[in-house]
């Protein structure tokens, strides 16, 4: 059990540690590897979310309360579970804890959300009853998966920068984006294809079992990889080991020092007072603390929160926009008519862009590689914004099948921008807050990665708030899904602008 150590929090604290050692490729690939499974997951739900909801037979009415609940959820408990794995005292580290408690999360949800209907009946012979126990279970586990793999990010990220160097974590950041996009296409091929007429289908009973048994060996294979790829030192250790940091070489992380020189003497530390580890934060004194904290945090914050308020515009109709826009079909034609036929093509198709979106965000993981040295973070925030907002604008104008899927590659562009240059922004955010650790400055004391991280992913679910909320008054509105792409196109040209006049750039 952890005792009683003088404590200084935030930036502070962390830069007087000693620096993390460097990680090799593998340990860097196998972190990553997280992200695979959960995009994985996350494909397998977005393609089969509204057949699953509608066999069971959920009121459309109740569709909106589905999408609503999860980053109600979410956006309300993220910063505090943020907060508080900062400062968690697990002998296996400050992170992975969260990690593992929300993955299994995760693989309860996608246990109801796909095996649900199969469970209740046949454990329940009256069907009436029966089809209100598979609509419950079958909801409890859309919700509960939603909040665990939203949640997981802002773990995942910290748990990355609290081990690696800074090189590593940009390294390992675009291997991030890299397995989220490959998982993302491995998910949507996976789900395209026709199981249920299989050997494997006849085997495991549906289709839906199929699906379930290839997402539940992923997702537990690959966080498995995650949780052992890099060890975390735990907190009581870190603080045994220098309780004062006087050890610590105040050089940056390449090994370049700040100054000219070392100093010889440790630089004035903050007013140290007797204080556990077990900090207490309600959410009212941390949402305080992110309306408070420096403007950059907040811009970037709010640069996100319109990223994600746009791409999520597009992807949550994109299939709908294919079926009706771009195939002309009529969703609410009668099963057996061509109308209907040629809408199912069209979000067939739709399946297929998003599989293009998904490979072009992990060949795009590269290419900012290539292109940061020339154009800088805050350049390829921007150009990832323009790409999309260009890419959308001219879908919804010009809505045809060959140059939609084409332009379903800027989705992907604008997909690896909001996985990494965010992150990658607070990695030098806080690595300027270091330079300037003599100074003490109020505004940054008392905050940690796991903060800064989750006040972020944050944005993801006040984003799908506002969408579920507002987009579906505003096709009702306006008669048309078009106005959903276009929409998404000005959110995004927004962003642009915002990043232009408001975001950071750390030389």
């Amino acid at each position: 059990m952890c005792e009683t150590f003088f404590f200084w929090p935030g930036s502070v604290y962390k830069s007087l540690l000693f620096k993390p050692p460097r990680r090799t490729r593998g340990q860097l690939i196998m972190h990553a590897m997280v992200m695979f499974g959960r995009e994985f997951c996350y494909a397998v739900e977005a393609a089969f979310v509204t057949p699953v909801l509608l066999s069971v037979g959920l009121p459309r009415s109740l569709y909106s309360l589905v999408w609503l609940i999860s980053p109600l959820l979410g956006f309300t408990l993220q910063p505090v579970i943020g907060s508080a794995s900062d400062y968690c005292r697990s002998s296996w580290g400050r992170r992975r804890p969260y990690i593992l408690s929300l993955g299994i999360m995760m693989m309860m949800g996608i246990t109801m959300f796909l095996n649900g209907d199969a469970v209740i009946t046949a454990l329940m012979p009256s069907r009436g009853v029966r089809k209100i126990w598979a609509i419950v279970l079958v909801m409890i586990g859309v919700v509960l998966f939603d909040f665990a793999a939203d949640f997981i990010d802002g773990p995942v990220k910290a748990y990355l920068f609290d081990v690696c160097s800074y090189k590593d974590k940009e390294k390992g950041l675009h291997y991030h984006a890299l397995f989220t996009g490959l998982g993302g296409a491995c998910g949507y091929l996976t789900g395209a294809m026709d199981w249920g007429h299989s050997a494997l289908g006849a085997l495991l009973g549906s289709e839906y079992q199929v699906i379930y048994f290839f997402s539940a060996l992923t997702w537990t294979f690959f966080l498995t990889l995650h949780l052992f790829s890099i060890p975390e030192m735990p907190l009581c250790k870190q603080l045994v080991s220098d309780p004062f940091g006087l050890a610590t070489p105040l050089l940056d992380t390449d090994g370049t020092a700040y100054g000219t020189t070392t100093p010889k003497e440790p630089p004035p530390l903050p007013e140290l007072r007797p204080r556990a580890f077990s900090k207490r934060m309600t959410l009212k004194s941390l949402l305080s603390a992110m309306v408070n904290m420096p403007s950059h945090y907040r811009c970037l914050c709010i640069s996100h929160l319109l990223g994600w308020t746009a791409f999520l515009c597009n992807m949550l109709f994109f299939t709908d926009f294919m079926g009706q826009i771009v195939y002309k079909g009529n969703p609410y034609a009668a099963h057996n008519s061509t109308a209907y036929t040629t809408y199912e093509r069209g979000v067939e198709m739709g399946c297929w862009g998003l599989c293009i979106n998904a490979v072009s965000s992990a060949l795009y993981s590269y290419v900012q590689r290539l292109l940061l040295p020339c154009i800088g973070l805050k350049g390829l925030y921007f150009l990832g914004y323009f790409a999309f907002g260009l890419g959308t604008s001219l879908i919804g104008l010009f809505p045809n099948i060959i140059s939609t899927l084409t332009l379903c590659g800027a989705f992907g562009v604008m997909s690896s921008t909001l996985y990494t240059i965010p992150f990658n922004l607070i990695t030098e955010y806080h690595k300027e807050e270091e330079r300037r650790q003599g100074n003490h400055d109020p505004s940054v004391l008392g905050r940690g990665t796991g903060v800064d991280c989750a006040a972020i992913t944050c944005m993801v679910q006040l984003a799908q708030i506002i969408v579920g909320a507002g987009l579906g008054a505003l096709v009702n509105l306006a008669g048309s899904v078009v106005v959903v792409v276009l929409s998404a196109s000005t959110m995004s040209l927004i962003g642009c602008l915002f990043i232009a006049l408001f975001i950071k750039c750390v030389d």
